[in-house]
């Protein structure tokens, strides 16, 4: 067994995720979708969680696999799915498995990784083995696209992100439940690079009684050359690195701008 007692599963999250404004206004979609349109082949996107960009690529025409691990994210996926026309349906195929692990009967053009599962990954033994199942399951010349958090170090630093904040839009939930969403930073782990995330749900109930359900999870950073020498080291070829959706080359970008790190890599050999 790799060294974590296990990925987070999401169980808390599941019901709500779909519901945060953040993730709904999140610009990477596009991004994916064009990037599963050039592929020209099939779509291996590990953590694909509720479908947020597996199903607009597989609208888009791609065909699709979506991997994830958690039963309640792939419980909304499939109840999404269920509710798409049939031909989007039949370029959708959904497989629980472990991205540390996996062994499907099919090679893949290109693999993505949306949205930073990969942090989830705390040990370098499972970072290694997930990039190691990817690459067997990309075709000769295939791509991984995979995006991570660029640490800000001020960020990394700020002990007010222990309180709880970044209150966002209320949503609603089936049986009159409005729902806010926060968040806070518990610890951050400097020498294993590792932060104690929390989203805190404050649910309020058609009653008006309300309920504080927090999802805990730790979460990896990894920086610029550390990536890219995992990736290196792994059999990819770094092609291009992004600090935005919009194809922004991060050595464009300030040095302190909050970015993202969006590798583009391709299989050697």
């Amino acid at each position: 067994m790799l060294p974590n007692e296990g990925l987070h599963d999401y169980s808390v999250a599941a019901e709500f995720y779909d519901g945060v404004k953040a993730y709904e206004e999140r610009p990477d979609v596009q991004f994916f979708v064009d990037a599963a349109a050039a592929a020209g082949g099939p779509v291996l996107e590990v953590g694909c969680g509720t479908g947020r960009v597996l199903l607009p690529c597989a609208r888009a025409g791609a065909r699709m696999t979506g991997l994830d691990l958690s039963d309640g994210m792939l419980k909304v996926l499939h109840a999404k799915l269920e509710k798409e026309p049939a031909e989007v349906r039949a370029r959708v195929n959904i497989v629980k498995g472990d991205m540390r692990a996996f062994e499907l009967n099919e090679r893949f053009s290109l693999a993505t990784i949306p949205f930073r599962p990969f942090q989830h990954l705390l040990t370098v033994p499972e970072q290694r083995a997930c990039l190691q199942s990817i690459r067997k399951h990309l075709l000769p010349g295939g791509r991984l696209i995979l995006d991570v958090y660029d640490p800000n170090l001020k960020l990394l630093l700020d002990e007010r992100r222990k309180q709880e904040s970044g209150v966002e839009a209320c949503f609603d939930l089936p049986g009159g439940r409005k729902v806010e969403r926060r968040f806070r930073v518990a610890a951050v782990h400097f020498c294993r690079q590792v932060q104690d995330v929390e989203l805190i749900y404050y649910v309020t109930h058609s009653d008006g009684t309300q309920e504080r359900i927090v999802d805990a999870f730790p979460m990896r950073y990894f920086f610029r050359y550390e990536m890219q020498n995992l990736l290196e080291s792994e059999g990819f070829v770094i092609e291009a690195l992004y600090g935005d959706y919009k194809r922004t080359p991060r050595d464009a970008m300030p040095g302190d701008a909050l970015c993202e790190l969006v590798f583009m890599a391709k299989k050697e050999g």
